[in-house]
């Protein structure tokens, strides 16, 4: 029989993964080409051959998406595997129409056959979106893990935007291992709380490598979900957390609600900044659609250093680049932060941007007036850089997950605000943990 020639649909994360546990080393399929979108920079790329495998000697293309037609055309792609998260449905079936519409079939793999089993339990912390709260979320649960003795290794989706063939198994236990990493800030946003609250943390590209390394220090492993996307791993415990700054998105992004699906567990988190009819349309959607889920209530209050540098001051507020640009947020904890301390306004960045984060404001015109602190590459935070140093504004407020001013050079008066996830009431982490922590 010949092979099955198949496109996979990417983003540098998911893309790689089902590659590697499906197709990498299945002689019954040939694939031809990656595409890529939502992350700038990935295509006219390689998937190596030495993360390939031998029946990719030459390794393997990535294209920009926008090729899609012309590829399976040109490599009479019998199959293509959508493998990327956090798009609304009408996205997603835009996207097979285009498919279907040039001949090829339009694939969703299942979840199980793209889970890898571990030799230690495993607790996912995932989310119907982008910019929900995991990373918080997952920073407690290691706590109360800790705190009961147990030795803990996090493991965060993927972020391979460098060399991937370096990037295979990455492990980080200290500031220095972001150095050595060559990391972006989108990755440092991910990897450095946990690494300040002494949590070993490891990602990469090859998921199976990095498990069997992870589970050789650690009694329990966390899997650290990224955007809205499906679990890498079996799980013993599935906490999934939901955001009511978005209500409906619950049901209405993929693949968000197959998480919600899945969840054992589901944090409704921001309670304290929501409005009470959007918490409550979110909860109708929790018991809809999965009754049997614990549902704990969470609050994501702030803390501001110098909180008196706000008030009547005129702001640019640098919020989570994901979670304004596909998350589509138009707010985080610096628009929270520049509220309540009194801020005069909030000014619109998008008159100071220069290169890549103009072209961010142009891709994502809907972004409020908060700049997304947007680095993927090199070049793009020389942009954030001078795009801030640009800025006619008496304070710079930092709502992004890490300290912005230990890589950018900041000009103006600069106040940084953090949050974490507090619990209301019971149950709570600590009840559904238990099992984990005798």
């Amino acid at each position: 029989m010949s092979k099955i020639k198949t496109l996979i649909m990417g983003a540098a994360g998911r893309d790689f993964h089902n590659f590697n546990v499906i197709y990498r080393n299945n002689a019954k399929y040939d694939v031809v080409a990656f595409t890529a979108t939502q992350i700038p920079d990935i295509e006219g790329r390689l998937y190596p051959a030495a993360l390939a495998g031998e029946l990719y000697p030459e390794g393997i293309l990535i294209h920009d998406e926008s090729d899609l037609e012309v590829l399976i055309e040109r490599h009479e792609v019998e199959e293509v595997v959508f493998a990327y998260s956090d798009v609304s449905y009408e996205t997603v079936m835009r996207k097979a129409a285009r498919v279907i519409a040039v001949g090829a079939h339009f694939k969703l793999l299942g979840s199980k056959p793209t889970m890898i089993k571990s030799t230690k339990p495993v607790i996912g912390i995932g989310a119907v979106r982008t910019g929900c709260g995991k990373s918080q979320t997952t920073r407690l649960v290691a706590k109360i893990l800790k705190d009961a003795g147990k030795k803990v290794a996090a493991i965060r989706h993927p972020m391979p935007y460098g060399d991937l063939v370096a990037q295979k198994v990455q492990r980080f236990a200290s500031i220095d291992d972001l150095k050595k990493h060559k990391c972006t800030i989108e990755e440092m946003e991910e990897y450095e709380p946990h690494i300040n609250t002494g949590t070993i943390i490891y990602a990469g590209v090859d998921y199976e490598a990095i498990l069997r390394e992870a589970e050789q220090e650690a009694d329990v492993i966390l899997w650290d979900g990224g955007n809205n996307d499906l679990p890498f791993y079996q799980l013993d415990l599935n906490i999934v957390v939901v955001d009511p700054h978005r209500p409906g998105h619950e049901i209405s992004y993929f693949p968000g609600e197959t998480n919600l699906l899945m969840a054992d567990v589901v944090i409704i988190n921001k309670i304290d900044s929501a409005d009470a009819e959007d918490i409550e349309e979110v909860r109708w959607n929790i018991r809809e659609v999965n009754p049997d889920a614990i549902v704990i209530d969470g609050a994501s209050p702030i803390s501001v250093e110098d909180a008196h540098l706000i008030l009547g001051k005129r702001a640019l507020i640098v919020e989570d680049g994901p979670t304004l640009t596909h998350g589509e947020m138009k707010f985080g904890a610096g628009t929270v932060a520049a509220e309540k301390f009194g801020a005069s306004e909030a000014i619109d960045p998008r008159e100071f941007t220069v290169g890549t984060i103009t072209e961010t404001f142009e891709k994502y015109p809907e972004i409020g007036l908060v700049l997304p602190a947007m680095g993927y590459g090199e070049q793009q935070m020389k942009d954030l850089e001078a795009t801030i140093a640009k800025a006619d504004c008496d304070v710079v407020i930092i709502g992004t997950p890490i300290d912005l001013r230990r890589i950018c050079k900041i000009k103006q008066p600069s106040v940084r605000v953090t949050y974490d996830l507090q619990e209301i009431g019971r149950p709570n982490l600590t009840d559904v943990l238990q099992p984990f922590l005798k």
